[in-house]
């Protein structure tokens, strides 16, 4: 789901959760909806939108309009690069 979306959703008071994930060096948003559906976060084009700073995606999330979320850093790589594909 893209940005505006979410922020659709938000804004409906449709979210119930939001969960930063960390998945080796990098973070992405999970969205749990008020029907309990769980919704990635995408970019524009498609991809799952991801950050490589716990901070940055906390500040996108806090930017929506949302001030609570969980993190999940148990697959956290803080050295681990990514491949860029």
């Amino acid at each position: 789901m893209d940005e505006r979306t979410i922020r659709i959703l938000v804004d409906a008071g449709a979210v119930r959760q939001i969960h930063i994930i960390a998945d080796g060096g990098r973070f992405h948003v999970d969205i749990v909806t008020a029907n309990r559906d769980v919704i990635t976060a995408l970019t524009s084009k498609g991809a799952i939108k991801t950050w490589s700073a716990l901070d940055s995606a906390a500040k996108w999330v806090r930017s929506l309009g949302v001030g609570k979320v969980h993190v999940d850093i148990a697959h956290w790589r803080p050295g681990q690069r990514t491949l860029r594909l």
